[in-house]
């Protein structure tokens, strides 16, 4: 009778893509820029999907209004780093796992010290259009993949998000402003994003949220990154 291999975290993993393609996704390193609402999710379903090399960045720290859409918000995280509790959250699903976190603002002042890391992958979950205009260029420049999440306030419907290229989307405020910038740019490659063709609802100067939308967009995005590292 042959031995069975003994189960380990990725076991059920392994079974549905197979050894090879497992492997190939704990040698790649990715970094996510912002982990709130949507990268909080990203992070999690990598680490839990096999990414073992991991770099995070976020300069907040979990406030009360948090506690209704993000994975790292809890009324015993309040007040602590957001880099700091994912941290010890991703080390709890892998104590193996190789992190390096910045508690940053990602700009032209720190972008080096982000982004000279050896990334395979960047995923730009923050909240800051400067930044997301940078490090679009940046990736491009450096040739790394990249994904960039747009706008999941103001939405309730997560089966209206979709992954496309930034040029095909619409109903999203944030994402005509990328669309600008890369006209503005002259930008010719494809830039992938994470948008909703929901039409935002309108309730006053507070972007409103829920536990759904961003979560489901954070999901999308690492199933994504997921299924471009194995194809």
């Amino acid at each position: 009778m042959m031995d069975q291999k003994q189960p380990n975290s990725f076991s059920r993993l392994e079974s549905l893509i197979g050894f090879d393609s497992l492997e190939k996704i704990k040698q790649k390193r990715v970094l996510i820029l912002g982990i709130g609402g949507v990268g909080g999710y990203v992070a999690e379903a990598l680490v839990r999907s096999g990414i073992s090399k991991i770099v995070i960045v976020d300069y907040d720290i979990v406030d009360i209004t948090n506690i209704n859409r993000q994975i790292i918000a809890l009324n015993s995280t309040l007040g602590k780093k957001k880099v700091d509790v994912l941290e010890q959250r991703l080390k709890d699903i892998n104590p193996e796992l190789e992190i390096k976190t910045f508690d940053l603002f990602f700009d032209s002042k720190t972008k080096d010290k982000i982004l000279d890391n050896n990334l395979d992958f960047i995923i730009d979950c923050c909240d800051s259009l400067e930044s997301k205009k940078l490090i679009i260029k940046e990736a491009l420049i450096r040739k790394i993949d990249i994904i960039s999440s747009m706008g999941t306030a103001n939405k309730l419907d997560p089966s209206l998000l979709e992954i496309v290229d930034i040029r095909k989307t619409y109903n999203d405020p944030l994402a005509r402003k990328i669309r600008k910038f890369i006209k503005d740019e002259k930008i010719n490659q494809k830039i992938m994003v994470l948008s909703s063709k929901e039409v935002p609802i309108k309730n006053g100067k507070i972007l409103g949220s829920n536990s759904f939308v961003p979560s489901s967009a954070g999901l999308l995005i690492a199933s994504y990154v997921i299924r471009k590292i194995i194809k």
